[in-house]
C-alpha cells in the first residue's frame, strides 16, 4: 500500500529564529497588528510504500530522524495520511 507522510520540522523553543523575527517585524507595516511569536519551519511530504500504516509511520520516523531534522536544534512531527 502507498501512504503519504507529512513531516513538519521547526526549531526547538529557545533556539533563535531570525527568519521568524524578520517576518514578525514586517507584519505591522502590512496592516497585521497583534501577530506575535512567529516561527518558521518546513513541511516535507513524501510517499511511503508499506504493508500497513504502522510500518509506514516507522519508516517515516526513521527517515525524519536520519535525514530531515537535526534533533539538537529542531523538533519534528510525523503524520501518516
Amino acid at each position: 500500500m502507498k501512504f503519504e507522510a507529512l513531516v513538519e520540522v521547526r526549531l526547538r523553543p529557545g533556539i533563535s529564529d531570525p527568519q521568524g523575527a524578520t517576518i514578525e517585524r514586517a507584519l505591522p507595516a502590512l496592516g497585521f497588528d497583534g501577530v506575535s511569536d512567529v516561527r518558521v519551519g518546513k513541511a516535507i511530504r513524501f510517499a511511503v510504500e508499506a504493508p500497513d500504516e504502522a510500518t509506514a509511520r516507522e519508516m517515516s520516523v526513521a527517515v525524519t530522524d536520519r535525514l530531515l531534522a537535526n534533533p539538537v536544534i529542531e523538533e519534528a512531527q510525523v503524520s501518516v495520511l
